[in-house]
């Protein structure tokens, strides 16, 4: 009897399951194990996956539960499919999107975290501060590994966001309407801000520990706690794990930050510029080391280190601002500030009606030096008869200049309404 030699048998991944594998995965040839005897049968021979591939071929369950409609992508297929493709962070981004377009093509929903699952029941408390506080003592806390697929799957779902934006012809530069939205769009960005939400709402520790560190500003707790959530949606966004860093490393920037400006523009009634409240802190230790409140102008700059007309400079712009409506004495708690400052006349010459006039009147004798385009460039960069102050690129394309010319044409227009005359007039004026 002639002996049966049994042939090969390859077995082809599908194409919408090898798009989600990585590269050597991809189209992978599974071998039979070959029988020098007797004749298997069909049902006894069993597939053997290449040992050199990271990835063993899908079932047939597998690609039967992918392609049936209207199905959820788990969290959990989804982190290890991811794991595996994390393994080579210099080709994930090219595998992540063969892998969205995979998941995209089979038309499969991302399941949704129950927020339940990291958040604890908060105590009742009366204010608002005590509540935040008590909800977020609540909240579980990432571990490592956690955070590790929960970034994953930000950039996952952010992905596929992406490209169906594409798909749709939406590039993002007028945010998306409920009302006339596809529907893609709309749930390809539920699931994407659900996932930055988790994150967000998972690392609010880190706001509790830097509200208190800034509890000595002046600054008002609930708006630095505001600041902070805007704070941490920025850092979930920029957040890059192939760098090697912990997210609330990279969110303790972020936080520090977004602080620092807020006190920078808010902890004042009348705004000063960052550089300048830099010099006033260089002052005040300045003044600290000297031990004289009254030191001149001469003193502060040599123990500063700062020259002289940026001490005034910064000595002018840190005068204190005080409520009209404030009480006058601790105990009177009904008489204020502004009652006791006698009232203007209506018709006086100290009246606000009658200092707009003057300087209206001022304003216009000075233009009236001008040329034409001139005071077309100074009243529009001043926003004199305008309802707001325009850009360089504004005036210059009325013009019809380029933005050097109209610098020029400002800086001459200025130095023709610098005569002393319009000077002594809006002089009184000028604070």
């Amino acid at each position: 009897m002639a002996t049966i030699r049994a042939l090969p048998i390859f077995v082809l991944v599908p194409r919408s399951i090898e798009t989600a594998l990585p590269d050597r995965a991809c189209g992978s040839v599974v071998r039979a194990a070959h029988t020098p005897g007797a004749r298997r049968s069909a049902a006894s021979q069993r597939a053997v996956p290449d040992r050199r591939s990271p990835i063993a071929p899908p079932s047939v369950s597998v690609v039967r539960a992918l392609r049936a409609p209207h199905r959820e992508l788990s969290l959990a297929r989804l982190d290890r499919r991811l794991a595996l493709l994390a393994l080579a962070p210099e080709r994930f981004d090219h595998r992540l999107r063969r892998f969205v377009a995979a998941v995209d093509a089979l038309g499969l929903r991302l399941e949704i975290s129950d927020p339940a699952g990291w958040r604890g029941a908060p105590s009742s408390r009366v204010t608002v501060d005590s509540q935040f506080r008590s909800e977020v003592r609540c909240m579980r806390v990432l571990d490592q590994d956690e955070e590790k697929r929960l970034v994953h799957r930000i950039e996952f779902a952010a992905r596929r966001f992406e490209a169906a934006c594409r798909r749709h012809g939406h590039d993002g530069s007028v945010p998306l309407d409920d009302a006339t939205a596809h529907t893609e769009l709309l749930e390809r960005r539920r699931e994407w801000h659900a996932l930055r939400l988790e994150m967000v709402e998972r690392n609010l520790f880190l706001v509790l520990v830097y509200v208190r560190r800034f509890r000595r500003s002046r600054v008002d707790p609930s708006d630095l706690i505001q600041t902070a959530g805007a704070a941490l949606f920025r850092a979930v966004d920029g957040f890059d794990w192939r760098r090697g860093v912990q997210f609330r490393t990279y969110a303790a920037y972020w936080l520090a930050r977004g602080f620092l400006n807020h006190m920078y523009d808010a902890q004042r009634v009348v705004r000063v510029p960052c550089y300048l409240q830099k010099s006033i802190k260089h002052i005040d230790a300045a003044i600290g080391r000297l031990g004289d409140p009254h030191a001149t102008v001469e003193d502060i700059a040599r123990a500063s280190g700062l020259s002289g007309a940026t001490v005034l400079s910064a000595q002018r712009a840190c005068r204190s601002t005080w409520s009209l409506d404030v009480p006058f004495s601790d105990s009177d708690s009904t008489t204020t500030l502004g009652a006791l400052l006698p009232a203007a006349s209506a018709g006086g010459a100290e009246s606000d009606s009658s200092e707009a006039a003057a300087v209206a009147v001022g304003v216009q004798a000075a233009m009236g030096v001008l040329t034409p385009r001139e005071r077309v460039a100074v009243a529009m960069r001043f926003g004199i008869g305008f309802p707001r102050s325009h850009i360089y690129s504004e005036i210059a394309e009325e013009l019809g200049v380029s933005l050097e010319r109209v610098r020029q044409i400002l800086l001459r227009a200025l130095a023709k309404m610098r005569t002393p005359v319009l000077r002594r007039a809006l002089a009184p004026l000028i604070v």
